[in-house]
């Protein structure tokens, strides 16, 4: 039977994607993983990885044994945290993580500052991108969870999805344009050059529902995947869009941007914790959690 190191080293090469860099990570050399790797795939009896000149990738068989293998490795991790009685105690290893670029410039970098103050020896990897794409990493094992927008579709079964904090949709438009701003945000939309965000993803999503309600239709211009770098346009004076305003980020003392009511538009995006609904790192996503309770309860205190 394959040990809990071997089992270690399998999730580091498919979360890194190379021999090399995954020896790196646990302090062997690159041949001496591939022998481990040929090893486990002999036991087991059939190839995990399709291998290449440059990279490593699971194959079907491999991406099957993934969660099944991650699962295993955090049952033991607890047990042996339980062994030493460290259950309740400071959190410690390393969480692998995905997270939105947007949500690593706000409200999510601020709680995971304030979680690894309070726990040194904890260590998060964080992996940048779509919501859409981190789905599947955490339902497979890849990830143990990822901070996503609310799913516009059925999650699968053994995913389950917590709220962590809200960001309205809004208009932003440049101070100083290259082209002419109506005074009224409908006119701004319809007139002016329209840059939208990529309308597959789960933000594009929320991105027609604000235009729907708002009953504008838009110059179609740029269509991007990205938050930052719309912004960075529309600063530069290019165009317009509707986007989340970000959570802790100071738009309106931006001296490049501005943000323009639509009075009717009521819809927000809500940015949770993705997990599974069972797995070894749910002491750190109850950390999480609980740190954005604190903050919405503190923020209705103050509202009374």
């Amino acid at each position: 039977m394959p040990s809990i190191r071997t089992l270690k080293i399998f999730l580091t090469v498919a979360q890194l994607g190379s021999f090399a860099a995954a020896g790196k990570a646990v302090g062997l050399t690159a041949a001496a993983v591939g022998l481990q790797m040929r090893a486990l795939e002999a036991e087991l009896g059939q190839p995990l990885f399709d291998r290449s000149a440059r990279a490593v990738v699971l194959n079907p068989a491999g991406r099957q044994l993934m969660l099944p293998m991650k699962d295993l490795v955090d049952r033991y991790d607890a047990l042996a945290d339980a062994g030493r009685g460290e259950a309740d105690g400071p959190l410690q290893g390393t969480v692998v993580m995905g997270a939105l670029v947007s949500a690593l410039m706000g409200a999510f970098a601020d709680a995971l500052w304030a979680i690894k103050r309070q726990h040194p020896r904890l260590e998060v990897t964080l992996l940048a991108g779509q919501s859409a794409d981190f789905s599947q990493r955490v339902e497979q094992g890849e990830l143990d969870a990822a901070v996503v927008t609310q799913s516009p579709v059925r999650l699968a079964t053994n995913l389950v999805w917590t709220a962590l904090y809200r960001e309205p949709m809004v208009l932003i438009a440049p101070r100083r344009p290259h082209f002419e701003l109506p005074t009224k945000p409908r006119a701004v939309l319809e007139r002016c050059p329209f840059m939208r965000f990529d309308r597959r993803t789960w933000t594009g999503h929320l991105v027609d529902q604000a235009l729907a309600q708002s009953g504008a239709n838009v110059q179609e211009g740029m269509e991007l995947n990205s938050v930052e770098a719309i912004v960075a346009l529309v600063r530069q004076g290019f165009g317009v869009s509707i986007v989340p305003q970000l959570a802790n980020l100071q738009w309106s003392r931006d001296r490049a941007l501005q943000i323009l009511p639509l009075p009717q538009v009521t819809v927000q995006r809500h940015v949770g914790l993705l997990e599974r609904q069972r797995h070894g790192r749910e002491r750190f996503t109850a950390a999480l959690k609980a740190y954005f309770a604190a903050g919405t309860a503190a923020h209705r205190t103050r509202r009374k």
